[in-house]
């Protein structure tokens, strides 16, 4: 009876423990942004601005680096160039 006792308690606690970790690496991965001084907008980091990002990179024939390890002077320079290059123009999406 006691081990039951022991081993239900766990799977409460282990129960209860989980969702917030899990909400906690959504939040990390979906709150990533970034704001534009010059624009005045926010830049939600996605798939499509690390695409653009990439491509940015190599138009500037650049390594890439992580985006938040850049100096605040290129990343402005990347929120600049991004402005001219919306998703629209960078990814061609076939409407049907």
């Amino acid at each position: 009876m006691k081990r039951v006792l022991i081993f239900g308690g766990l799977l409460a606690c282990a129960a209860l423990a989980a969702p917030p970790s899990a909400r906690a690496d959504d939040r990390e991965r979906h709150e990533r942004r970034y704001y534009d001084r010059d624009a005045r907008d926010y830049h939600q980091w996605d798939d499509h601005e690390d695409r653009a990002y990439r491509l940015y990179l190599q138009e500037q024939h650049r390594e890439y680096r992580d985006f938040s390890r850049e100096k605040r002077e290129r990343q402005r320079r990347y929120f600049r160039w991004r402005h001219e290059h919306p998703n629209h123009v960078l990814f061609k999406v076939e409407v049907r």
